[in-house]
């Protein structure tokens, strides 16, 4: 049965995965690809539907590894060393004290900044200790930002974790001694790879508007990786979920313009070389600058 999906479907997810489409399209593709494919089996085979689906998902993370490796082409056509387009909006929002979108590919983030007096920081009641937050973040990822519809059932993993990272990296970046509590919501309005970069981009932007002062400008970026048993790899800067879900890496890393405030990483393969490491820091550098750039066309300094 592998053998027959491998034999029928691996040139055509070649072909797609060259094709340099949208997610929308690409995902289109890639479900005709497998029909075709069931449409030539017997009644036995199409039985083993649960096989059917691991098998073409291995046959699909090969072929699309290797396109990648071997021609040095990605899902959506750009180099391994772009960004995706980016546009960003600030003050889009009547009542919040700051607003922003942040848009980079077919990833957007809606963010608002609410400030408080101390009577509104956040209270936490320990069991061995009490302590008060006067910079709250929270991170939102409603079903529809990927298409989906299932009910909210409250504040996940997920939301927790890229929340936890975004707000790490935007509090490095606050002017010490700063008077009023700071309160950012990300809404997440679509996601197709690095929201929580997103909502560093965002969450900077909406400082500023916001007049809060801050050492400079955050921007952040996900880096990804692939390689395979022979030591070729491929780095790949700002990676689409995709390329997350297919590849061995995802390296997120946020800071300004004189350093990284935050950084987190997560690894499907034993470990990196040194020189791995230095090449996809000095590599995301470079990407954190380019958005930056466009970050500083919307808004530079603090209101």
């Amino acid at each position: 049965l592998y053998k027959l999906i491998k034999t029928s479907c691996y040139d055509k997810v070649q072909a797609v995965a060259k094709s340099a489409s949208s997610k929308e399209v690409r995902s289109a593709s890639f479900e005709s690809i497998l029909e075709e494919c069931v449409a030539t089996m017997s009644e036995e085979q199409i039985a083993k539907k649960f096989l059917i689906k691991q098998y073409y998902g291995k046959v699909k993370k090969e072929a699309i590894r290797r396109v990648i490796l071997d021609d040095k082409i990605r899902l959506d056509g750009r180099k391994t060393s772009e960004v995706r387009g980016i546009w960003s909006e600030i003050d889009c929002l009547p009542s919040p004290h700051g607003s922003a979108i942040f848009t980079r590919g077919e990833t957007q983030s809606i963010t608002t900044i609410t400030l408080g007096t101390k009577m509104d920081q956040q209270n936490i009641d320990g069991a061995v200790f009490q302590d008060s937050k006067k910079f709250i973040l929270h991170y939102n990822f409603p079903s529809f930002s990927t298409g989906e519809a299932y009910p909210y059932r409250g504040v996940g993993r997920r939301e927790v974790g890229h929340g936890n990272l975004a707000q790490r990296s935007l509090e490095k970046a606050l002017v010490p001694d700063f008077p009023y509590t700071i309160r950012i919501v990300s809404d997440i309005l679509e996601s197709n790879g690095s929201s929580s970069m997103a909502t560093v981009c965002a969450g900077s932007l909406a400082l500023m508007d916001a007049g809060v002062p801050l050492k400079g400008g955050v921007s952040g970026i996900a880096m990804g990786l692939i390689t395979d048993k022979e030591g070729n790899y491929a780095i790949l800067s700002d990676i689409l979920g995709d390329e997350d879900h297919l590849g061995d890496m995802d390296f997120k890393v946020a800071g300004t313009s004189k350093g990284i405030t935050a950084c987190q990483m997560d690894i499907k393969i034993d470990g990196l070389s040194e020189a791995l490491l230095i090449e996809a820091l000095n590599q995301a550098k470079a990407g954190r600058e380019t958005i930056l750039n466009e970050m500083n066309k919307t808004i530079s300094a603090s209101n």
